[in-house]
Order: structure tokens, then C-alpha cells, then sequence
């Protein structure tokens, strides 16, 4: 495996570190968290002009990149700067949903809504946990009934982040079998304004909105299912292994800014007459944190190296890369913290909104006791 970026990403990663870096300041995340819509609308559109949201995207379906370095490249990136822009979600996550796979090809429709989410023209929202399915991925009870010519959706959907702003909701819901089995659920496509479709919106801790989704007999048309009946067990799972490399890789590199702030701190701040960096105890812990780092960065760099790997393998290396990140980040942003004192936990101090993200990061798609767990199921099989 190589280690080394390419020529192209290493300039991907310096014009979107320049970018972030002279653009999206404290104040301007400040704002886009503030914002009804919880993004920024300008930040989107500007990310979209330099290519970002493309390069997350396989050429094949019209972006210009899509492996595993790329995903990590730039999600490293916005972890960095504290983005808290639906880049994952929306682009990752559901324009995985809609690439080509498996169970079919991409349909005229789905390019049509590729090439809007590149262009930074469209939103896009997957609902798909459910309020008893905690991290089981094939916990789907969310009912698909056909009626005639016609699909009736039943069911309630939780926490789905950049629902409100969607122009499309991708929903995974039970044609055949038992909540908890792979095989039987399918995805939807649906506009938000559907009739028997209630949402209610929420901010979320680390920035952006979620909503609660009710489904109560929302009625959608059969070209609104999204590939074969009952067999979008694999789509979801490939979506979902390149978002959780997305969040690994922004989990890094909020990890970094943390430890960046930790060191400045330690560099200015006196007591006792002396600068509190010179202090041998606090030196340890700095260096310690700088270690953790380094091994999450190793960490990341092989789940990324795994992502087009066999099922199995992919998702083995992606369970191991995201529980030592969850540990790891976890004592970072309170390493970072107990380091500063008071000033860490001020919402004007950048340190605060970047040790949220970190701590949050862990309770998406599973937390290290989980990613424990489908590691060893996943080495047994």
C-alpha cells in the first residue's frame, strides 16, 4: 500500500487548507451553526467551484476521484477547519447511495442528482436509523407495502442529519423478512413535501440539523425504489464504509487542530512566572497526545487503503481504524481540555466546538464497544 498522496491530491489538499484556512473562520462557522439551515449556503457553492464535493465521487458517475485517499484527503481537511457543512452526508453518504452498484446501474434520474449534488445545486438526506435500532445497520422495521401500482411506507426514522434542507430523502424500508435481516429492504426516493411525511428538526451539539421522520402511509410511485426489491442490503453497507472512512478522516484531523491549540496554549500560557510548556509533567501528556495521533493517522490511512477491498475485509479494517479513533479521540479532546483549564469550554474559544465534534463523532454509525464487536464478528467469519 502506498502511503504517499498523489501530485493531484496532495493539490487538492493545499488549495482546500488554503481555502478553509483564508474563508471559513470562527465567526463564519459561528454562522453557518446559527443558520436555520444549519450550513452555509456560499460555503457550499464555494466548495462545490473548487472541486471538493467532486472529488468525493467516482469519475464513472461524473465527479473526479471517490477512493479511499481521496475521502480521507478531504474529509481530513474539513475535520481540520471544524466544517460544519453536510459534506458527508449529503455527498458522501447519499451520493454513494446513488452511484452505480451491484444491484444495478445508475439510473438517468440518479445521474441527474449526482451531477446537481456536485454542481453544490442539491441536498440530499438518508434516513435510515430507526429509534430501536440503536447500530445495527440491518435493524430496518419501516414498512414497504405495494398497493396496485403504488408503494404505501410506514415507519419512523431518527436522527437524519441535513433532513430539513434536502431536496430528496433517501429511505430504507422492509419489503420482506424480519427487522434485522439483511435481505428484504430496499431504498426510496422521496421529495419531503409527500403527503404522510412529518418532520421535526433539531440542532445538533457539534453543528448542522437532524429531524425525526414519520412515515404514516406515504404513498410514492414504484420508480421512486431505488434498484432491485429487498436488495439494498450491499448498497447501504458500501455507502455507509465510505462515510465512516469520511468521519475517521475528519475525526483526524479535528484530533490535529485540538492538539495544534493544546500546543500553543502550553506555549503562551504562564504560571509561576514561567510558560506552562516548560513544565516537564505537561510535556509528557503533550507529547502522549501527539503519539495517539500519529497512530489514528495510521489508522485512517489503512481503512482508506481497504475501501474498494472485499466486503468482508473492508468492513473488518474500517471496524478496527474507527474504535481505536473513537478511543483515541476521546482522550485527545479530554487531554486538550484538562491541558487549557477553563478557557477550553468557552463557546468563543475554537478548542470547544472542535472537542464536541470529536467526542460526538463517536455515537455515529457505532462507538468503539460496537466497532469492537463487529470486528471480532467480522474475524470469526
Amino acid at each position: 500500500m502506498n502511503f504517499q498522496l498523489t501530485e493531484e491530491r496532495r493539490m487538492l489538499q493545499d488549495s482546500l487548507r488554503r481555502f478553509l484556512a483564508d474563508r471559513y473562520t470562527v465567526a463564519v462557522r459561528k454562522d453557518s451553526i446559527e443558520d436555520p439551515s444549519g450550513y452555509s449556503v456560499t460555503i457550499w457553492k464555494q466548495l462545490a467551484e473548487l472541486g471538493v464535493l467532486g472529488a468525493l465521487l467516482r469519475p464513472e458517475v461524473g465527479g473526479y476521484g471517490g477512493e479511499g485517499f481521496d475521502i480521507a484527503t478531504v474529509c481530513e481537511e474539513l475535520g481540520r477547519a471544524g466544517v460544519v457543512e453536510p459534506v458527508l452526508d449529503s455527498i458522501v453518504l447519499c451520493g454513494s447511495l446513488l452511484s452505480p452498484s451491484g444491484d444495478s446501474a445508475c439510473s438517468t434520474r440518479g445521474q441527474y442528482l449526482l451531477d446537481q449534488l456536485i454542481a453544490g445545486e442539491m441536498q440530499l438526506a438518508f434516513a435510515h436509523a430507526e429509534p430501536t435500532s440503536r447500530y445495527d445497520r440491518h435493524w430496518v422495521e419501516t414498512k414497504a407495502v405495494e398497493d396496485a401500482d403504488e408503494i404505501v411506507l410506514t415507519g419512523r426514522k431518527s436522527v437524519v442529519v441535513n433532513a430539513e434542507t434536502a431536496d430528496f430523502l433517501i429511505i430504507s424500508a422492509r419489503e420482506t423478512g424480519a427487522a434485522g435481516d439483511s435481505d428484504g429492504v430496499s431504498l426510496f426516493l422521496l421529495d419531503p413535501d409527500t403527503v404522510g411525511l412529518r418532520m421535526q428538526g433539531s440542532a445538533l451539539m457539534a453543528g448542522g440539523r437532524a429531524a425525526e421522520i414519520d412515515l404514516d402511509g406515504v404513498r410514492v410511485s414504484q420508480s421512486a425504489r431505488l434498484g432491485v426489491p429487498g436488495k439494498a442490503a450491499g448498497r447501504i453497507e458500501t455507502a455507509l464504509a465510505r462515510a465512516e472512512v469520511a468521519l475517521a478522516a475528519e475525526t483526524l484531523g479535528a484530533m490535529e487542530t485540538a492538539t495544534r491549540l493544546t500546543m500553543d496554549y502550553l506555549a503562551t500560557r504562564q504560571q509561576f512566572g514561567r510558560r506552562i510548556g516548560t513544565f516537564q509533567a505537561l510535556q509528557h501528556r503533550m507529547a502522549e497526545m501527539l503519539i495517539e495521533v500519529e497512530q489514528a493517522r495510521s489508522a485512517v490511512i489503512n481503512a482508506a487503503g481497504h475501501l474498494e477491498d472485499l466486503p468482508n475485509l473492508r468492513n473488518r479494517q474500517i471496524a478496527a481504524a474507527r474504535n481505536l479513533i473513537c478511543r483515541t479521540g476521546r482522550r485527545i479532546a479530554e487531554e486538550s481540555i484538562q491541558l487549557h483549564g477553563g478557557i477550553a469550554m468557552t463557546a468563543e474559544y475554537e478548542l470547544a466546538h472542535i472537542a464536541k465534534r470529536i467526542v460526538l463523532a463517536e455515537h455515529r454509525f457505532g462507538d468503539a464497544d460496537t466497532q469492537l464487536e463487529r470486528f471480532i464478528d467480522l474475524s470469526a467469519a
